[in-house]
Formats: C-alpha cells, sequence, structure tokens
C-alpha cells in the first residue's frame, strides 16, 4: 500500500522534446560502457561518426598544395639560375654591350639573340687550335606574335665586311675583336632588316657538362659517319690501328662527351664531299637540342639542384627574367612552327683562300626570317644553297 501522501501510479510526461525529427543519418551510435568496478552497466556514451572527406574538399585542397610546391620549387630555381647568370654576366667581355641594340620584352616583341660557338680548346688535342675563332654563328629569332622560332644558320666562311678591316671571313671578327665586333659585324651583314639585341658566347669545351646535366641530347644524324682518328680513347697502340668515330644516320641520344665529338667532326670517310660546312651544322644541331632540354620540363624539376651550373659553359648579357621569357617562348613554339634557314653562296677563292660569296637567294632568307615570305627549302644536295625548312634540325644534305 503506497504511503500517505504518495500517489499508488506513476505520471509519465508525454509528447516530444522540441526540435527536428532526427533522420536516420542523422542518428547517433550508442553503447553502454560497463562499470569500472564490474557492478552493472554504466552510463551511456555516444559515438559520433567520423566525416568523410568528400572530392569537393579533397582536390582543391591538394591542388593548392602542388601549386604552393611548385611555386616554392620555381623561386628556389630561379634564385640558383640567377647565381649562375651573375657568373655568366663577369664572363662577357667588358664593353660587349655597348655593341648591342636596345630590344622590347621578348614575351611579346621580336628578338634577335646571336650565337657564338668557340672549340679553341689548347689541350694538345690534334684537330683545333687555340685562337678565338667563332667556330659557329646562328642568329636565333623569337616572334612572339606567331608563336615562331627561327634558326638563322651564318656559315664561317661567308665573306662579310668586319668594320675597321675589311672583307674577311665573318668568322675572323670574333678571333680580331672578340664578341663585340662580332655583333657588328653581323649587324653590317644585315643592314637595318636585323639588329642584334642579345648575344650568347657557347664554349664547345665546356659543354659537354652541360649537356650531361640536363640528361643528353638527342641529335637526328643525316648519314653514316665514320670520321678520321681524333680524340682516341684508347692507348697510343690501339690509336694506331684505330678507324675513328661512328655515327649511324637517325635520331640519337648523345652524352656530353658524344655530342662534343659529333660537333668537332671535321671528315666523314664514307662521304668524300664533306666539308666544314657539314662541321658547322653539326655544332648548330647540338646547341640547337641543348636549348630545347634547357627549355623542357624534366630541367624545370632538376633546376634547384643544377641551376647555377647549367650556364657554366655561357658567357650572355641575357638576365635571368629574360631567360624565363626565352623558355617560356620556346614552349610556346611547336616544332612545326620553328624555322631552321641558313645562309648561303657561291664557293669561291679569293687570295689564295676559300670563301663563301652570299649571292642574291641570302635575301630571299632574310625576308623569311622576319616573316615577309613563305619559306623556299635549299635545293637538296647543295651544301652551299641558302634556304628555310620547317620543324627540321638541319638542312637535307
Amino acid at each position: 500500500m503506497a504511503a500517505a501522501g504518495e500517489k499508488p501510479y506513476k505520471v509519465y510526461r508525454g509528447g516530444r522534446a522540441k526540435g527536428k525529427v532526427p533522420l536516420e543519418r542523422r542518428r547517433r551510435e550508442v553503447r553502454r560502457s560497463a562499470r569500472s568496478d564490474g557492478s552493472g552497466p554504466g552510463r551511456i556514451v555516444e559515438r559520433r561518426r567520423r566525416g568523410r572527406w568528400s572530392a569537393r574538399r579533397t582536390v582543391p585542397l591538394a591542388l593548392g598544395v602542388l601549386l604552393l610546391l611548385l611555386i616554392v620549387w620555381a623561386g628556389i630555381g630561379y634564385l640558383r639560375v640567377a647565381s649562375g647568370v651573375n657568373a655568366a654576366h663577369r664572363r662577357l667581355p667588358r664593353g660587349t654591350t655597348d655593341a648591342l641594340q636596345p630590344g622590347g620584352l621578348i614575351l611579346s616583341s621580336p628578338t634577335n639573340i646571336l650565337l657564338l660557338g668557340t672549340d679553341h680548346s689548347s689541350d694538345g688535342q690534334s684537330g683545333r687550335s687555340s685562337d678565338e675563332h667563332s667556330d659557329s654563328m646562328m642568329l636565333l629569332r623569337t616572334d612572339p606574335a606567331r608563336h615562331r622560332l627561327i634558326y638563322l644558320s651564318i656559315p664561317r666562311d661567308l665573306r662579310a665586311t668586319i668594320p675597321g678591316y675589311g672583307d674577311q671571313k665573318i668568322n675572323a671578327a670574333m678571333q680580331i675583336g672578340g664578341p663585340k665586333l662580332a655583333i657588328r659585324t653581323v649587324d653590317a651583314l644585315f643592314g637595318s632588316a636585323l639588329h642584334v639585341n642579345h648575344v650568347v658566347v657557347v664554349d664547345f669545351g665546356s659543354f659537354e657538362k652541360l649537356i650531361d646535366a640536363v640528361g643528353g641530347i638527342d641529335v637526328n644524324v643525316p648519314e653514316n659517319i665514320l670520321s678520321n682518328s681524333f680524340d682516341c680513347p684508347y692507348t697510343a697502340s690501339k690509336c694506331a690501328s684505330w678507324p675513328g668515330w661512328r655515327f649511324h644516320k637517325g635520331v640519337q641520344h648523345m652524352n656530353g662527351h658524344r655530342a662534343l665529338i659529333y660537333s668537332r667532326i671535321r671528315e666523314n670517310k664514307l662521304d668524300p664531299s664533306w666539308t666544314d660546312i657539314q662541321r658547322g651544322q653539326n655544332q648548330q644541331q647540338v646547341m640547337q637540342a641543348t636549348m630545347s632540354k634547357l627549355a623542357s620540363a624534366s630541367t624545370f624539376f632538376r633546376l634547384p639542384f643544377d641551376g647555377s651550373k647549367l650556364l657554366a659553359p655561357i658567357a650572355t648579357d641575357l638576365s635571368t627574367w629574360q631567360f624565363a621569357q626565352l623558355g617560356w617562348v620556346k614552349f610556346r613554339a611547336s616544332s612545326g612552327n620553328t624555322l631552321h634557314c641558313r645562309l648561303g653562296g657561291s664557293p669561291t677563292s679569293i687570295g689564295g683562300g676559300s670563301y663563301i660569296v652570299g649571292t642574291q637567294e641570302n635575301f630571299q632568307v632574310i625576308q623569311t626570317v622576319l616573316g615577309n615570305s613563305a619559306p623556299q627549302p635549299a635545293p637538296p644536295g647543295d651544301l652551299y644553297a641558302p634556304g628555310c625548312l620547317v620543324g627540321s634540325q638541319t638542312q637535307k644534305r
């Protein structure tokens, strides 16, 4: 019987609590914990479900992290390249920049860059002298409006007027007055049509390390080659019977030493018509292939480690920012929109020396370089004829 004042039944409060009706997906998983003393069930513990990462959250976050890493990577690489560029500026002979014509922004304005390749090592190896003649002369013109690059090859034996020294082979300008006189000679050759805005002097003797640093280069060898036995890698007794260096026709991947040998070949025993024209073309192939590799994505990711080393064989006036612009212009120019042109003429003997005397066809080549006319290829087999090809490293031999 209920005590006095106590109701004989329990009163339950009906209805529901205020708020939203809990949905099935919002239910919380509950479990009852045991008492620590083992005497019975304890309090109710509510366990919240862990939130899952959705694609909407994961993808933007991952892209943001990747972008940040690329910015940091590019910044470190830029600083390393800047160190190499400063050293390249110091290697350029004093007064060279006085001969350059000011140009606009490489990203938006046509720019002419004179590439001078020298191979004047004095290490006792046969086949090369210790003078400063420019073995390879090439004008690189950027045309950002058309997303196009033009390589204009200048034969080293082309007869030209060297300011203050009269008519001589054009490569003698480098010997007489260094890059400064070479720039003025090229300006005099082209007149008002093309002016040199920047210069890059490449030492082929140090080029080997640069090519190895970028992982080697791919070169399209135009014909089978068996050279004379220069720079023999064997003992003196074996070198006496060694036939020479061999290169097979077709695209080949070359390391630094192999590319350097290829650029130094002066004689092909399999082709009696081989002349120094081919040697200059080989050097230009090596230079162009190396430039392409320098502008590649694989080189970009190595900049924080090798950025300052990549410019070791180079002397130039180009700044770090201008190198970055040149890399972007090179990246935008597809192989099908790249012109490879060369000046030419008639081989002539003058005063006991052999020269290439320019012909009227050179004017047509210059107009093509300027974008005023369509490219006209040189006749097949004529090494001295001027002309242009689209998307090929060399003229057909």
